[in-house]
């Protein structure tokens, strides 16, 4: 979950909604602790957080558990040895289909065109729907409504790098 912007904005837009960041560094995480022990998110209720590595979310969360999965500027790892790492391969989506609900969703976001045609093909390739993707999210007005960035977002967003989304269930 990074530094905690995203989720925390998300936590704060739907009060009906729990969150739960997982963020696999604690020196991370922690940076998010820090923005939510303030007075702007300090009241939410509809939050938690996880220190944990991803690939074990099937003995953290219970089968169909999970409504949505925010994927956000995820590490590309762009070794191709290193592929089964990536958030989104098949690997990790066989994983996430184990605890999501009836419909839920996997909605992912990167500035980096490789991972993301890399994801296009994992979706693919493990039987799931894509409802919609975009490599221009900030141009695409549907896709682009209510969107909460992450700070890497903004950072590249100001740069003039696209921002490549898709959702996929």
């Amino acid at each position: 979950m990074g530094k905690g912007q995203f989720i925390l904005n998300m936590a704060k837009a739907h009060p009906d909604v729990n969150f739960i960041g997982i963020e696999r560094y604690s020196s991370v995480l922690l940076r998010a602790l820090e923005k939510f022990d303030t007075e702007e998110y300090g009241a939410l209720t509809n939050i938690g957080f996880v220190c944990m590595d991803a690939r074990n979310v099937e003995e953290v969360f219970a089968p169909e558990e999970v409504d949505k999965i925010f994927l956000n500027f995820s590490d590309p790892w762009p070794k191709a040895r290193h592929a089964k790492r990536r958030l989104t391969s098949t690997e990790f989506l066989e994983r996430y289909e184990k605890i999501l609900a009836q419909g839920g969703r996997v909605e992912f976001k990167t500035d980096n065109t490789e991972l993301f045609n890399f994801s296009l093909e994992q979706v693919k390739e493990a039987g799931w729907y894509l409802e919609k993707y975009t490599y221009d999210l900030h141009h695409q007005e549907e896709m682009n409504a209510g969107n909460i960035m992450t700070e890497y977002e903004e950072k590249f967003s100001l740069k003039g790098n696209p921002i490549n989304k898709l959702i996929a269930r």
